[in-house]
């Protein structure tokens, strides 16, 4: 007896450690998702935020960003979870969250329940198209220095942009993302390498070891781009929800620690260094991509650009498969079924020549950056949680002196300030740049 209680004890045991070890892969996997989604190209976009903040308004205020947007992707997936179990519902994506808030809220804001689902969408699919339209500017502003220093003519980024477009339409024609895998491992080998060779770069940068820069604080009517350079480097609320419904316990996406914290602790802290360092070593002459201010002279240098132009470009398709599938699904319903292959592929080709037309239209990252994030980050990522929360706890859940309401409607206010603001200095800056 004592013998068979041992081995069923330890059969036991040895069953709760493989699945503790299964879940701890699981929560693995899950965070490098996340961190493959929020370490982006927008990491490249630092150190010229911080240029238009400063060095220490820029630095603690990557970090209040950081933590603001970590608090809102947190806020979403909760209520999504308690939304939920309201609905008896498994899993919501973020319009069907945002749906759901509207239709368990207030009687009165029940009949916008639709309209805030196509809101979010529409939101979405604006955000990740703008954001493909900066993937368009940047691959073309990246082969212009390379192409332009190695023949010694200068040849125009309308002519680079022209050129992707063959590549970006058969990008944008990948319906299934099993065929986006390749692509998404070269990518993430380019990014690492070409990361890897920036940061040689700054840290050998003699102005870094000098310290040379003084600029701690940047002049009020630079602090906009600032706030919309960072929101849109930071944010990746697109990606949230289907990492967080991926998980086994979903559960594990909050908490302390938690996948969330861990990877926001983690993402926040290279941005703000990346941005520092970056600033401190390339000054008030850094660009709006830090690849781009690397010497053009350089063999190495060339590589880097090559390399991240590359998996920008690889990455193009990955970054328009969400929104070409929800417009696709909204209007497919019009086609005949013996024309919705070739519905969906002209469709597809539509919405890539979309992102060449605006790229051609703002061929410059700086004010397109700086506009993608204050309208369409600033909106997706902070404003639609903050409401969705709000709405889901007016019944009985605000908390002590409705504390909730208070703390979003902050959140609100920033979000719209950096919005108007942010666009109005982008647009003026778009008009500047067309004069």
């Amino acid at each position: 007896m004592y013998i068979r209680d041992n081995i069923i004890h330890f059969i036991a045991k040895k069953h709760i450690v493989t699945t503790h070890s299964a879940v701890r892969f699981r929560d693995l996997g899950s965070l490098a998702h996340l961190l493959k989604s929020s370490l982006g190209t927008g990491i490249l976009a630092m150190p010229h935020a911080i240029n238009n903040g400063g060095l220490v308004f820029g630095g603690i205020g990557t970090i209040i960003i950081g933590f603001i947007c970590a608090h809102c992707v947190h806020i979403l997936v909760r209520t999504s979870h308690i939304l939920c179990r309201r609905t008896k519902t498994p899993q919501m994506t973020y319009a069907e969250t945002a749906y759901a808030a509207f239709l368990c809220g207030p009687k009165p804001l029940r009949p916008w329940a639709n309209y805030s689902k196509i809101f979010v969408n529409t939101a979405l699919c604006a955000t990740y198209i703008g954001g493909s339209c900066v993937y368009v500017v940047f691959v073309s502003k990246s082969l212009q220095q390379i192409v332009n220093s190695n023949s010694g003519k200068f040849i125009g980024i309308e002519m680079f942009i022209y050129s992707l477009i063959p590549a970006l339409i058969l990008l944008g024609q990948v319906r299934d993302l099993k065929y986006m895998v390749p692509f998404s491992a070269l990518a993430n080998i380019f990014m690492i390498t070409g990361f890897a060779i920036t940061l040689y770069y700054i840290f050998s940068n003699s102005n870094l070891h000098s310290l040379n820069n003084n600029k701690l604080f940047a002049s009020v009517d630079q602090l906009p781009r600032f706030f919309a350079t960072v929101i849109f480097a930071i944010e990746g609320i697109g990606v949230v929800m289907p990492v967080a419904n991926n998980m086994k316990y979903p559960h594990h996406f909050l908490g302390c620690p938690s996948v969330l914290n861990i990877t926001m602790t983690i993402v926040v802290s290279l941005y703000a260094m990346m941005g520092v360092f970056g600033y401190l070593a390339y000054g008030d002459e850094v660009e709006p991509s830090i690849t781009l201010s690397l010497p053009n002279s350089e063999i190495p240098a060339q590589v880097v650009k090559a390399l991240i132009a590359a998996a920008v470009l690889f990455t193009y398709g990955l970054q328009l498969f969400v929104p070409l599938e929800i417009m696709w699904n909204s209007i497919k319903h019009l086609f005949n079924h013996k024309f919705l292959a070739l519905g969906e592929t002209v469709m597809r080709i539509c919405i890539v020549m979309l992102t060449v037309v605006f790229a051609l239209l703002v061929p410059d990252l700086d004010p397109f950056i700086s506009l993608v994030g204050a309208i369409f980050f600033s909106i997706l990522g902070i404003s639609i949680p903050a409401v969705v929360e709000t709405i889901s706890c007016w019944e009985s859940h605000l908390g002590t002196f409705n504390w909730r309401l208070w703390k979003n409607s902050v959140l609100v206010i920033f979000s719209l300030l950096a919005l108007a603001f942010g666009s109005w200095i982008s647009v003026q800056d778009i008009i500047n740049i067309h004069k």
